[in-house]
C-alpha cells in the first residue's frame, strides 16, 4: 500500500520534473489530467429508430441535445469537455472513394457540422471507430483505411477518438492500433487516443505491453463494458483491486486506465451505489465519462457529479492512480496520494467502500497508520480531515496514531481527505 516514504517521494520528484520538462508517454500534449466528458454508448447503446425512440436514437439531434444541456446545467464549467459520440453512427458502407459516410437520416448536416456545433459552446467533440473489419454493431470498420480515416478525422475536427477492437485478430491488432497511431499523429490535428486493445487481450490471457501502450494511446479499457447495475460496478472495480499490482504503475499524466464510464443518474444504481461509484473512481483516477441522460439526473446525483471536491482529487496533478489498501468485515479501503504537499508528506484520499447489504449502516474503526497506511513519520501529529460527501461541513483535526470511525450505508461509499499537519497547528487542539 502506499506510504510516504522515500520511495514514494523519489517517484513524486520524477513526475514533477515530468511536469516541468513537459516529457510524458504519449508525446502529443493531451490528456495530462483523466479526460472528464459525457459519452452516448452506455445509456443510449445501438437505439437508431428515430421515429419510435425520437429523444434516445443515435443522431445528430441527442448530440446537439447533450451539449447544450452539458452548458446549461453546469457540467462544462465544471471541467466536462468532451461530447463523444459511440458507435452506429455511420452509413451501412463507405461511399464510392472509401470514405467514411454518417447515416444521412440521423445526421443530415454531416459530422462536421456538429463538430462546430459542439465546438462553438466551448466543448470538445469524440467520435467512434473500430480497429477491426467491422464496428461490435456491424458498421465498417478501419482495415484497410487507416490512412483515410485518420485524415477525414482531422477534417472533420475531431478531438477525441475511441478505436474498439471487434472483428480484429486479438494477435495482430496491437500493430494495427499503433499504425493508426502513427496516421493520425501525422494529419497534424491534436486527437485524444483511446484504445481497447488491453480488454480484448485480458479476455483472451494476455498480458498487455503496458509501454507499447504509453507510448500509443493516451488512455485505455483494461476490462468489458459497464452495465447500468451495482453488481457491473463491482465487478470492474475487483479487476482493478485484483490487478492493481500490475496496472497501477502504468497510469499517470497523458496515459489512463480506463474502467469504463460513470453511469450515475440511470437506472440501476441508487443514491448510495453512485457515491461509491464516484468515489472508487475518483481514486482510480479514471477518466470522468459520465453516460446518461443529462435532462433527467435527479438533483442530488447532479450535486454528486458536479462535486468540485470529488472532481479534485479525480483531476489531481500528479496522476498517481490510487489502490485498494484494507478490507475490514467487507468495507474496502481505498487510498490515493495527491496535492497539496505538507512538507514532505503528500494529502491522502481515503474511500470507505461497503460491500455489505446488511439493513443498517456499518461503523469501521480503522488505525490510520496500521490499517490506512497513512504517515509513519514522527513529524507528523495529525490530520485535518474532510468530508468529500460534505463539502460544506468544517474540516476536523484528527490526532496522527489515533483510531478513524466512519459509519457506511450498506453498498454506499465514505469519502475523505487527510491533510498532514505539522506541531505548530496543533497548538489549540
Amino acid at each position: 500500500m502506499f506510504s510516504v516514504n522515500a520511495i514514494q517521494q523519489a517517484l513524486l520528484a520524477v513526475i514533477l520534473g515530468w511536469c516541468a520538462v513537459g516529457v510524458y508517454g504519449l508525446e502529443n500534449g493531451l490528456a495530462r489530467r483523466p479526460p472528464m466528458g459525457w459519452m452516448s454508448w452506455e445509456r443510449y447503446r445501438c437505439i437508431t429508430d428515430c421515429k419510435k425512440y425520437p429523444d434516445e436514437c443515435i443522431s445528430e439531434q441527442l448530440f446537439k441535445r447533450m451539449a447544450d444541456l452539458m452548458v446549461s446545467e453546469g457540467y462544462r464549467d465544471a471541467g466536462y469537455e468532451y461530447v463523444n459520440i459511440d458507435d452506429c453512427w455511420m452509413a451501412d458502407e463507405r461511399d464510392a472513394d472509401g470514405v467514411l459516410q454518417p447515416n444521412k437520416e440521423r445526421f443530415p448536416n454531416g459530422i462536421k457540422h456538429l463538430a462546430d456545433y459542439i465546438h462553438e459552446r466551448g466543448l470538445k467533440f469524440g467520435i467512434y471507430q473500430d480497429i477491426g473489419t467491422k464496428t461490435c454493431a456491424g458498421y465498417p470498420g478501419m482495415v484497410g483505411y487507416f490512412e483515410l480515416d485518420a485524415q477525414k478525422f482531422a477534417d472533420w475536427d475531431v478531438d477525441f477518438i475511441k478505436i474498439d477492437g471487434c472483428y480484429a485478430d486479438v494477435e495482430l491488432m496491437v500493430d494495427d492500433y499503433i499504425k493508426f497511431g502513427e496516421f493520425m499523429n501525422k494529419t497534424g490535428r491534436p486527437i485524444l487516443y483511446s484504445c481497447s486493445w488491453p480488454a480484448y487481450q485480458e479476455y483472451n490471457g494476455i498480458i498487455p505491453d503496458y509501454e507499447q501502450l504509453k507510448e500509443t494511446c493516451n488512455m485505455w479499457r483494461n476490462w468489458g463494458d459497464i452495465e447500468d447495475s451495482h453488481q457491473s460496478v463491482v465487478e470492474i472495480t475487483k479487476y482493478f483491486s485484483d490487478h492493481q499490482n500490475r496496472i497501477v504503475p502504468h497510469s499517470g499524466p497523458g496515459h489512463w486506465n480506463d474502467p469504463d464510464t460513470l453511469v450515475l443518474g440511470n437506472y440501476g444504481l441508487s443514491y448510495d451505489q453512485s457515491k461509491s461509484q464516484l468515489a472508487v473512481w475518483a481514486i482510480l483516477a479514471a477518466p470522468f465519462l459520465i453516460s446518461n441522460d443529462l435532462a433527467k439526473v435527479t438533483p442530488d446525483v447532479k450535486e454528486l457529479l458536479l462535486n468540485k471536491a470529488i472532481i479534485k482529487v479525480d483531476q489531481d496533478p500528479l496522476g498517481i492512480q490510487g489502490r485498494l489498501v484494507k478490507t475490514i468485515n467487507k468495507i474496502e479501503i481505498w487510498k490515493r496520494p495527491i496535492m497539496p504537499r505538507v512538507g514532505h508528506e503528500l494529502t491522502q484520499a481515503v474511500a470507505f467502500v461497503s460491500r455489505r447489504a446488511d439493513g443498517a449502516p456499518y461503523t469501521v474503526a480503522v488505525k490510520l497508520r496500521e490499517d490506512i497506511g497513512l504517515s509513519n513519520s514522527t513529524n507528523i501529529k495529525g490530520y485535518k480531515v474532510y468530508d468529500l460527501f460534505e463539502p460544506k461541513a468544517s474540516p476536523f483535526l484528527l490526532r496522527a496514531g489515533t483510531t478513524f470511525e466512519t459509519r457506511v450505508n450498506p453498498s454506499g461509499a465514505n469519502f475523505y481527505r487527510f491533510v498532514p499537519q505539522y506541531g505548530t497547528d496543533f497548538i489549540n487542539f
